[in-house]
C-alpha cells in the first residue's frame, strides 16, 4: 500500500463527501452516500487489490456488501469479503467520521462490536466458515478537527470508569478502541487513518496507531492468504 495510493484515496474520500453535502443541500437523499459508502470505495480498492496482489483472483473478491450469516441475527453485510475455494480469507468494515463526533462516536463503536461479535458467535455456535476460522479487518477514516483533538473528555457514569480513558480525546478514544478490538481478537487487524484539508484544499493524513497502519495491513494480509493456502493443503 504505497503512500502516493494511499492520498489518491482520501483525495477521493473528501471528493465524494463533498458530492453527497452538496446533494444533501440541494435537497437530494440525506446521508445517501455516506450509506452507500461511495467516500470508502477506493479505499476499499486498495485492499482488494493488496489480496489480489497475494494471488486471489478478481472473481474471489466480493464488493457490494455481500452478506454473511450472523449468530444473534440471520445476516449483516460487510463491505469486503474474499474468499478462496469457497473459504472465508477475511471479511472488512470500512467506517468513517466526519463532523459530529460527539453524537456519532458511540454508534461508531456500537456497530464495529456488533458485526464482529455476532460473527464469532455464528462461527463458535453453528460454524458456518467451516475448519478454517474468519478472519476479521476494520479501517477506520476520521477527521481530524479541534472537536477530535480535545483532551480531558466528559468519563462519568454511575459507576467507576476505565481510567485508561481519562484526559483522552475523541481522536485518542478511537485509537483506544482499535488497540482494544486488535488486541482482544475482536477484529485481526485494522488500519486507522485520521484526515484533515487545509483551506487551500490541499489534504493530509496520519496513521498515529502503529499496530493499524496500511503497512502493518498489508504484512497481516500477506500472512492471512499464505495461512489459508497452507491450511487447504498448498
Amino acid at each position: 500500500m504505497k503512500p502516493e495510493a494511499v492520498q489518491q484515496a482520501l483525495e477521493h474520500f473528501w471528493i465524494k463527501r463533498d458530492e453527497q453535502r452538496k446533494k444533501q443541500k440541494d435537497g437530494g437523499e440525506a446521508g445517501g452516500e455516506a450509506r452507500g459508502n461511495g467516500h470508502l470505495k477506493a479505499f476499499e480498492k486498495i485492499v482488494a487489490d493488496s489480496f489480489v496482489d497475494c494471488g486471489i483472483g478478481e472473481g474471489d473478491i466480493r464488493m457490494g456488501k455481500p452478506y454473511l450469516p450472523g449468530y444473534y441475527r440471520v445476516r449483516k453485510q460487510w463491505d469486503l469479503v474474499v474468499l478462496y475455494k469457497k473459504v472465508l480469507v477475511a471479511a472488512f468494515e470500512f467506517k468513517s467520521q466526519v463532523g459530529s463526533v460527539g453524537k456519532n462516536f458511540n454508534n461508531r463503536f456500537e456497530e464495529a462490536l456488533g458485526s464482529a461479535t455476532d460473527l464469532a458467535a455464528a462461527q463458535s455456535e453453528n460454524r458456518p466458515f467451516g475448519d478454517v476460522p474468519p478472519w476479521l479487518g476494520y479501517i477506520f477514516v476520521l477527521e481530524e478537527t479541534p472537536d477530535t483533538e480535545k483532551l480531558d473528555r466528559e468519563t462519568r457514569a454511575l459507576f467507576e470508569t476505565d481510567p485508561d480513558f481519562n484526559g483522552l480525546s475523541y481522536n485518542q478514544r478511537y485509537q483506544e478502541m482499535m488497540r482494544r478490538f486488535i488486541g482482544k481478537n475482536v477484529y485481526d487487524i485494522g488500519w486507522f487513518l485520521t484526515t484533515k484539508r487545509s483551506e487551500d484544499g490541499t489534504v493530509t493524513y496520519k496513521e498515529p496507531l502503529h499496530t493499524a497502519t496500511s503497512r502493518a495491513l498489508q504484512v497481516a494480509i500477506e500472512g492471512r492468504v499464505k495461512l489459508v493456502k497452507a491450511m487447504l493443503g498448498e
